[in-house]
């Protein structure tokens, strides 16, 4: 299908979404939830696909033929009976990923969300930040929530700062563990995590709605590494999106693995294979490098991870809260 098309097709499916209680998943009929729920609007690392200077097999074709849903790691939070919208990480595709969000909820004409959330200052989770400055959408006070250091970075480097003084963001400081009230149903609350931070704290987040909580955890160094038993924080909770950024070290023969370390999924794969059944289908790895399998549906590592009872983030699925 003709990339032009593609795009007005996908539009009205998820303005269509909204006023119809039902919508075809790529292998299920999926119910949009009436009441809280997160949708996915990007499923990759920082890099994107294709990816800058790649010369495998993996970006040949997108240079000259891009796939619409290769989208850098975010998740939209849909509140209806508030009528608000946030969105958890600004990454450089925001602009259609707000669009997104908006079709979800087109009774909130805003184009900005209510709310940004970031977990740290790696380019695939804050840098979308830059097309709400003036050269852009030139926004007015989007709330932006972040943890100290991270907002500390935004207010005294340029051009981010020029944001704060433009008013174009407003800077909400979190801490630690302590949660914050979107709403009377939904809570929101950060939870430091093991990573390269040369700018900023990382963080994950614990999003609780009315009925259920999900975990989301797009970047760690690995999961020994944490203060935390990641399989107890996974029971906790009705969802977990977990850092999936390599299916395993075979698909880096380019670079340094000790400098931009995470769990293979073949490590997790092996690390949740103790947990229950139930516990496993709460498993939803995200945050897929170029270069991993996983981002071909009929991949063999895709199968691999379906059998073992696991889910894989893919665009626009959607979760009730």
């Amino acid at each position: 299908m003709h990339m032009k098309y593609f795009n007005i097709f996908v539009g009205i499916l998820l303005f269509w979404s909204c006023n119809n209680p039902k919508v075809l998943d790529k292998k299920l009929e999926t119910e949009i939830p009436s009441d809280v729920f997160i949708t996915v609007l990007g499923t990759l690392q920082d890099g994107g696909a294709p990816h800058v200077g790649c010369k495998k097999d993996c970006c040949a074709s997108l240079f000259e033929n891009p796939d619409a849903e290769r989208k850098v790691v975010s998740l939209g939070l849909i509140d209806p009976k508030n009528n608000k919208k946030y969105l958890f990480e600004a990454s450089p595709d925001i602009a259609t990923q707000l669009k997104a969000l908006k079709n979800y909820l087109p009774k909130n004409d805003m184009e900005t969300p209510n709310g940004i959330f970031l977990t740290h200052a790696h380019i695939g989770h804050y840098t979308g930040l830059m097309f709400l400055g003036k050269e852009a959408a030139n926004t007015n006070n989007v709330r932006v929530y972040a943890m100290p250091k991270m907002v500390d970075f935004l207010h005294t480097n340029g051009p981010w700062s020029q944001l704060v003084q433009n008013n174009n963001i407003q800077l909400s400081p979190l801490q630690n563990e302590e949660a914050i009230a979107l709403s009377s149903e939904i809570t929101i609350t950060p939870i430091l995590v093991p990573h390269r931070d040369e700018f900023s704290e990382t963080v994950g987040y614990y999003i609780k709605g009315p009925n259920k909580t999900a975990l989301f955890i797009p970047d760690i160094d690995k999961w020994e590494k944490w203060d935390k038993n990641i399989l107890e924080e996974i029971k906790k909770v009705d969802y977990a999106f977990l850092d999936a950024t390599f299916y395993s070290g075979e698909e880096i023969n380019t670079r340094d693995i000790s400098q931009i370390p995470h769990p293979f999924m073949t490590e997790s794969l092996k690390k949740f294979e103790t947990l229950s059944s139930v516990e496993q289908q709460k498993v939803v790895f995200i945050h897929f490098n170029h270069t991993n399998p996983i981002l071909d549906t009929e991949s063999e590592a895709t199968k691999n991870v379906l059998a073992k009872g696991f889910r894989v983030a893919r665009m626009y699925d959607v979760f009730a809260l």
